[in-house]
């Protein structure tokens, strides 16, 4: 039985399936490796399931889109940790304190009019 759980960060949505197997990841129909090409967001993307000590146990399969690369894979690290939850309910007490389970709100301020960007402004000449 597949967990289905979604994760998002800025803009990016992970939706992902959590099955047992042997830990192979798949992002977007390529293996981890390809689609997270550093090892900075491949720790990311496995964070929770080596805190929980579950890199073996389960195999993920993991629809990405919208955002950059960072955004993607801390989204599919909330996903991640959220169907981890699920599986089983003593999980929670090890992702909640590294603060995997909490929505990260930060996102682009947008651009506002006469300005150069959201808070950078033109050039103020006096005289």
């Amino acid at each position: 039985m597949a967990i289905h759980t979604i994760g998002r960060r800025k803009t990016s949505v992970a939706r992902i399936y959590l099955s047992e197997g042997s830990g192979k990841i798949t992002v977007n129909k390529k293996d981890l490796a390809v689609y997270f090409p550093t090892a900075t967001l491949q720790y990311k993307v496995r964070q929770a399931l080596e805190l929980t000590e579950n890199g073996e146990n389960f195999d993920v399969n993991v629809n990405v889109y919208g955002g950059g690369t960072t955004g993607q894979a801390e989204a599919v690290r909330m996903a991640i940790a959220r169907a981890l939850c699920e599986s089983d309910a003593e999980n929670r007490a090890i992702l909640k304190p590294e603060g995997l389970l909490t929505r990260d709100p930060r996102m682009v301020e947008r651009k506002k009019f006469g300005q150069k960007k959201a808070r950078k402004k033109y050039q103020f000449s006096k005289r």
